[in-house]
Protein backbone atom coordinates (compact mmCIF):
# COMPACT_ATOMS: atom_id res chain seq x y z
CA UNK A 1 0.00 0.00 0.00
CA UNK A 2 2.94 2.53 1.28
CA UNK A 3 4.71 1.48 -2.47
CA UNK A 4 1.50 2.13 -4.30
CA UNK A 5 1.23 5.86 -2.49
CA UNK A 6 4.35 6.41 -3.15
CA UNK A 7 4.68 5.64 -6.86
CA UNK A 8 1.63 7.83 -7.31
CA UNK A 9 3.56 10.67 -5.84
CA UNK A 10 6.50 9.99 -7.94
CA UNK A 11 4.17 9.98 -10.63
CA UNK A 12 2.51 13.26 -10.01
CA UNK A 13 5.63 14.79 -9.35
CA UNK A 14 7.27 13.66 -12.65
CA UNK A 15 3.98 14.91 -14.22
CA UNK A 16 4.44 18.09 -12.12
CA UNK A 17 8.12 18.42 -13.71
CA UNK A 18 7.18 17.86 -17.32
CA UNK A 19 4.19 20.05 -17.47
CA UNK A 20 6.32 23.34 -15.37
CA UNK A 21 8.90 22.26 -18.53
CA UNK A 22 6.53 22.76 -21.34
CA UNK A 23 4.92 25.26 -19.86
CA UNK A 24 8.62 27.45 -19.31
CA UNK A 25 9.42 26.93 -22.64
CA UNK A 26 5.80 27.55 -24.35
CA UNK A 27 6.62 30.81 -22.35
CA UNK A 28 9.78 31.14 -23.76
CA UNK A 29 8.27 30.65 -26.95
CA UNK A 30 6.06 33.11 -26.87
CA UNK A 31 8.11 35.39 -25.40
CA UNK A 32 10.37 34.91 -28.63
CA UNK A 33 7.13 35.20 -30.74
CA UNK A 34 6.54 38.34 -29.41
CA UNK A 35 10.04 39.80 -29.01
CA UNK A 36 10.37 39.00 -32.94
CA UNK A 37 7.46 40.13 -33.92
CA UNK A 38 7.95 43.67 -32.20
CA UNK A 39 11.48 43.85 -33.58
CA UNK A 40 10.10 43.25 -37.08
CA UNK A 41 7.74 45.72 -37.13
CA UNK A 42 9.80 48.56 -35.56
CA UNK A 43 12.72 47.23 -38.00
CA UNK A 44 9.86 47.62 -40.99
CA UNK A 45 8.91 51.09 -40.00
CA UNK A 46 12.32 52.26 -39.68
CA UNK A 47 13.10 50.63 -43.23
CA UNK A 48 10.07 50.72 -45.42
CA UNK A 49 10.50 54.22 -47.47
CA UNK A 50 7.81 54.53 -49.61
CA UNK A 51 8.77 55.98 -53.41
CA UNK A 52 7.69 59.59 -54.47
CA UNK A 53 8.64 59.87 -57.40
CA UNK A 54 10.35 63.37 -58.86
CA UNK A 55 8.65 63.32 -62.79
CA UNK A 56 4.75 62.71 -63.10
CA UNK A 57 2.41 64.94 -61.18
CA UNK A 58 0.34 62.20 -60.71
CA UNK A 59 2.03 59.48 -58.27
CA UNK A 60 1.17 55.88 -59.22
CA UNK A 61 -0.41 53.86 -56.66
CA UNK A 62 1.98 51.68 -54.41
CA UNK A 63 2.01 48.44 -55.76
CA UNK A 64 1.64 45.13 -53.50
CA UNK A 65 3.51 42.08 -54.85
CA UNK A 66 1.09 39.11 -56.45
CA UNK A 67 1.94 35.68 -56.53
CA UNK A 68 1.56 35.53 -60.36
CA UNK A 69 2.19 39.79 -61.45
CA UNK A 70 5.29 40.66 -62.67
CA UNK A 71 7.78 43.08 -61.03
CA UNK A 72 10.74 45.01 -61.17
CA UNK A 73 13.30 46.06 -58.49
CA UNK A 74 16.13 48.14 -58.32
CA UNK A 75 19.00 47.78 -55.96
CA UNK A 76 21.47 50.68 -55.35
CA UNK A 77 24.35 49.68 -53.34
CA UNK A 78 25.86 53.28 -51.93
CA UNK A 79 29.30 53.90 -50.03
CA UNK A 80 27.83 56.62 -47.76
CA UNK A 81 30.34 58.59 -46.14
CA UNK A 82 29.96 61.65 -43.39
CA UNK A 83 29.20 64.71 -45.45
CA UNK A 84 28.90 62.89 -48.49
CA UNK A 85 25.21 61.38 -49.85
CA UNK A 86 27.84 59.38 -51.88
CA UNK A 87 27.07 57.24 -55.31
CA UNK A 88 25.35 54.30 -56.42
CA UNK A 89 28.11 52.58 -56.87
CA UNK A 90 26.49 49.22 -57.38
CA UNK A 91 22.68 49.53 -59.52
CA UNK A 92 20.88 46.42 -59.90
CA UNK A 93 17.73 45.69 -61.70
CA UNK A 94 16.02 41.98 -61.22
CA UNK A 95 12.70 41.43 -63.22
CA UNK A 96 10.88 38.73 -61.72
CA UNK A 97 8.22 36.59 -63.61
CA UNK A 98 6.12 34.43 -61.17
CA UNK A 99 3.91 32.84 -63.44
CA UNK A 100 7.11 31.42 -65.44
CA UNK A 101 9.20 31.02 -62.45
CA UNK A 102 12.07 33.18 -63.69
CA UNK A 103 14.06 35.89 -62.83
CA UNK A 104 16.58 38.44 -64.80
CA UNK A 105 19.52 40.25 -63.28
CA UNK A 106 21.28 43.14 -64.73
CA UNK A 107 24.09 44.66 -63.77
CA UNK A 108 24.23 48.41 -65.12
CA UNK A 109 28.31 50.27 -65.17
CA UNK A 110 28.36 53.04 -63.01
CA UNK A 111 29.87 55.44 -65.63
CA UNK A 112 26.86 54.69 -68.29
CA UNK A 113 26.46 58.09 -69.96
CA UNK A 114 22.42 59.24 -70.17
CA UNK A 115 20.06 61.59 -69.11
CA UNK A 116 19.97 62.43 -65.58
CA UNK A 117 15.79 62.56 -65.24
CA UNK A 118 14.92 65.49 -63.45
CA UNK A 119 18.03 66.96 -63.70
CA UNK A 120 18.14 68.46 -66.94
CA UNK A 121 21.67 66.94 -67.58
CA UNK A 122 23.69 64.14 -69.37
CA UNK A 123 26.22 62.38 -66.94
CA UNK A 124 27.20 59.12 -65.28
CA UNK A 125 23.92 57.01 -64.00
CA UNK A 126 25.44 56.83 -60.80
CA UNK A 127 25.14 60.62 -60.17
CA UNK A 128 21.02 60.28 -60.11
CA UNK A 129 21.29 59.36 -56.64
CA UNK A 130 24.03 62.14 -55.38
CA UNK A 131 21.72 64.79 -57.43
CA UNK A 132 18.10 63.28 -56.46
CA UNK A 133 18.41 60.77 -54.10
CA UNK A 134 16.72 57.26 -54.51
CA UNK A 135 13.10 59.12 -56.54
CA UNK A 136 15.90 60.68 -59.40
CA UNK A 137 18.00 57.62 -59.35
CA UNK A 138 14.49 55.21 -59.91
CA UNK A 139 13.46 58.02 -62.94
CA UNK A 140 16.91 57.80 -64.45
CA UNK A 141 17.06 54.15 -64.57
CA UNK A 142 13.17 53.57 -65.66
CA UNK A 143 13.72 55.84 -68.93
CA UNK A 144 16.99 54.09 -69.52
CA UNK A 145 15.60 51.05 -69.79
CA UNK A 146 12.18 51.89 -70.70
CA UNK A 147 10.70 49.48 -68.39
CA UNK A 148 8.84 50.42 -65.00
CA UNK A 149 10.32 49.95 -61.97
CA UNK A 150 7.86 48.83 -59.30
CA UNK A 151 10.08 48.41 -56.04
CA UNK A 152 13.99 49.89 -55.00
CA UNK A 153 15.98 48.38 -52.72
CA UNK A 154 18.55 50.80 -50.98
CA UNK A 155 21.51 49.47 -49.52
CA UNK A 156 24.56 51.30 -46.97
CA UNK A 157 27.36 48.53 -48.61
CA UNK A 158 29.53 49.25 -45.82
CA UNK A 159 27.03 48.65 -43.36
CA UNK A 160 24.86 45.90 -44.86
CA UNK A 161 27.90 43.45 -45.21
CA UNK A 162 27.94 43.10 -41.79
CA UNK A 163 25.04 40.99 -42.24
CA UNK A 164 27.55 38.82 -43.87
CA UNK A 165 29.39 38.27 -40.15
CA UNK A 166 25.92 37.80 -38.98
CA UNK A 167 25.00 34.77 -41.04
CA UNK A 168 28.66 33.36 -40.40
CA UNK A 169 30.09 34.20 -43.82
CA UNK A 170 28.69 33.56 -47.17
CA UNK A 171 30.38 30.79 -50.01
CA UNK A 172 30.61 31.71 -53.75
CA UNK A 173 32.58 29.91 -56.68
CA UNK A 174 35.06 33.09 -57.76
CA UNK A 175 35.92 32.70 -61.20
CA UNK A 176 39.24 34.54 -61.14
CA UNK A 177 42.68 34.27 -58.89
CA UNK A 178 42.94 37.89 -57.39
CA UNK A 179 44.88 39.85 -54.55
CA UNK A 180 44.25 43.46 -53.55
CA UNK A 181 47.31 44.76 -51.20
CA UNK A 182 46.74 41.80 -48.32
CA UNK A 183 43.69 40.22 -49.54
CA UNK A 184 44.09 37.21 -51.58
CA UNK A 185 40.99 35.69 -53.32
CA UNK A 186 41.77 32.28 -55.26
CA UNK A 187 39.76 30.59 -57.95
CA UNK A 188 37.56 28.78 -57.08
CA UNK A 189 34.78 28.24 -53.93
CA UNK A 190 35.47 30.31 -51.62
CA UNK A 191 34.20 31.22 -48.24
CA UNK A 192 34.04 35.75 -47.34
CA UNK A 193 33.61 37.05 -43.81
CA UNK A 194 31.66 40.96 -44.11
CA UNK A 195 35.51 42.87 -44.22
CA UNK A 196 36.45 40.19 -47.18
CA UNK A 197 33.01 40.44 -49.18
CA UNK A 198 33.40 44.55 -48.92
CA UNK A 199 36.96 44.44 -50.73
CA UNK A 200 36.02 41.44 -52.80
CA UNK A 201 33.02 43.79 -54.08
CA UNK A 202 35.07 46.83 -54.89
CA UNK A 203 38.11 45.85 -56.52
CA UNK A 204 38.02 46.99 -60.12
CA UNK A 205 41.57 47.94 -61.55
CA UNK A 206 43.65 44.58 -60.44
CA UNK A 207 40.62 42.89 -62.75
CA UNK A 208 41.50 42.74 -66.32
CA UNK A 209 37.52 42.87 -66.79
CA UNK A 210 37.46 46.41 -64.91
CA UNK A 211 34.12 47.71 -63.85
CA UNK A 212 32.42 44.07 -65.43
CA UNK A 213 34.34 41.88 -63.55
CA UNK A 214 33.28 44.09 -60.05
CA UNK A 215 29.73 43.93 -61.26
CA UNK A 216 30.49 39.66 -61.45
CA UNK A 217 31.25 40.20 -58.05
CA UNK A 218 28.63 42.22 -56.69
CA UNK A 219 25.76 40.14 -58.10
CA UNK A 220 27.92 36.80 -56.97
CA UNK A 221 27.49 38.55 -53.08
CA UNK A 222 24.02 39.73 -53.18
CA UNK A 223 22.86 36.08 -54.68
CA UNK A 224 24.87 34.32 -51.79
CA UNK A 225 23.40 36.85 -48.91
CA UNK A 226 20.11 35.96 -50.53
CA UNK A 227 20.21 32.39 -50.59
CA UNK A 228 21.85 31.79 -47.50
CA UNK A 229 19.26 34.34 -45.41
CA UNK A 230 16.28 32.52 -46.80
CA UNK A 231 17.72 29.37 -45.05
CA UNK A 232 15.59 28.13 -41.80
CA UNK A 233 18.99 28.36 -39.78
CA UNK A 234 18.66 32.19 -39.75
CA UNK A 235 15.38 32.25 -37.52
CA UNK A 236 17.82 31.93 -35.16
CA UNK A 237 19.83 35.00 -35.93
CA UNK A 238 16.72 37.16 -37.34
CA UNK A 239 17.07 39.82 -34.43
CA UNK A 240 20.83 40.29 -35.33
CA UNK A 241 20.00 40.88 -39.10
CA UNK A 242 17.20 42.82 -38.19
CA UNK A 243 19.07 45.30 -36.07
CA UNK A 244 21.53 45.68 -39.33
CA UNK A 245 19.24 45.75 -41.63
CA UNK A 246 17.41 48.64 -39.84
CA UNK A 247 20.11 50.78 -39.97
CA UNK A 248 21.73 50.10 -43.68
CA UNK A 249 18.47 49.31 -45.59
CA UNK A 250 15.87 51.15 -47.03
CA UNK A 251 12.68 49.71 -49.22
CA UNK A 252 9.35 50.38 -50.86
CA UNK A 253 8.69 46.85 -49.41
CA UNK A 254 5.71 45.77 -46.99
CA UNK A 255 5.65 42.97 -44.55
CA UNK A 256 3.33 41.20 -46.61
CA UNK A 257 5.50 41.85 -49.86
CA UNK A 258 8.35 40.12 -48.56
CA UNK A 259 6.68 37.43 -46.84
CA UNK A 260 5.27 36.84 -50.62
CA UNK A 261 8.83 37.07 -52.02
CA UNK A 262 9.96 34.24 -49.78
CA UNK A 263 7.90 31.79 -51.23
CA UNK A 264 8.59 33.41 -54.60
CA UNK A 265 12.34 33.20 -54.60
CA UNK A 266 12.16 30.04 -53.08
CA UNK A 267 10.91 28.22 -56.94
CA UNK A 268 13.52 30.29 -58.97
CA UNK A 269 16.56 30.92 -56.73
CA UNK A 270 18.52 28.54 -58.84
CA UNK A 271 17.12 30.48 -62.38
CA UNK A 272 18.45 33.45 -62.09
CA UNK A 273 19.72 34.71 -65.45
CA UNK A 274 22.77 37.24 -65.64
CA UNK A 275 22.24 40.17 -68.02
CA UNK A 276 25.31 42.53 -68.93
CA UNK A 277 26.38 45.07 -71.52
CA UNK A 278 29.23 43.54 -73.33
CA UNK A 279 29.61 45.85 -76.12
CA UNK A 280 29.93 49.30 -75.23
CA UNK A 281 33.40 51.29 -74.63
CA UNK A 282 34.50 53.51 -73.23
CA UNK A 283 35.19 57.24 -74.18
CA UNK A 284 36.39 60.21 -72.59
CA UNK A 285 34.11 63.37 -72.79
CA UNK A 286 35.42 66.94 -71.57
CA UNK A 287 38.25 65.22 -70.09
CA UNK A 288 35.63 62.62 -68.10
CA UNK A 289 35.24 59.20 -68.88
CA UNK A 290 31.92 57.83 -69.59
CA UNK A 291 30.97 54.11 -70.30
CA UNK A 292 28.51 54.94 -73.88
CA UNK A 293 26.45 51.70 -74.34
CA UNK A 294 25.96 49.66 -77.38
CA UNK A 295 22.68 51.26 -79.17
CA UNK A 296 21.65 47.84 -80.44
CA UNK A 297 22.66 46.30 -77.30
CA UNK A 298 20.58 48.05 -75.13
CA UNK A 299 17.07 47.73 -77.20
CA UNK A 300 18.01 44.76 -76.98
CA UNK A 301 18.24 44.62 -73.26
CA UNK A 302 15.12 46.93 -73.05
CA UNK A 303 12.85 44.63 -75.26
CA UNK A 304 14.11 41.59 -73.24
CA UNK A 305 13.36 43.06 -69.80
CA UNK A 306 10.04 44.41 -70.94
CA UNK A 307 8.96 40.85 -72.36
CA UNK A 308 9.86 39.19 -69.58
CA UNK A 309 7.23 41.55 -67.20
CA UNK A 310 4.22 40.48 -69.25
CA UNK A 311 2.12 38.03 -68.07
CA UNK A 312 1.54 35.05 -70.50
Amino acid sequence: MEKNMKRSKEKKSKKKIWLWIVGSLLAIFLIFIGTAYFTIQKTMNKINTPLIQTTDAAQPEEKTVIKKEPFSVLMLGVDERKDDSGRSDTMIVITVNPEKQTMKMLSIPRDTRTEIVGHDTVDKINHAYAFGGVPMAVDTVENFLNIPIDYYVFINMEGFLQIIDTLGGVTINNDMDLTYDEYHYPEGEITLNGNEALIFSRIRYEDPRGDFGRQIRQRQIIEAVMKKASTPSTLLKATDMLNVLGDNVRMNFSVKDLIQLQSIYKKMDKDIEQISFEQGEGQRINRIWYYIPNEEELQKIQTDLNNHLKSK
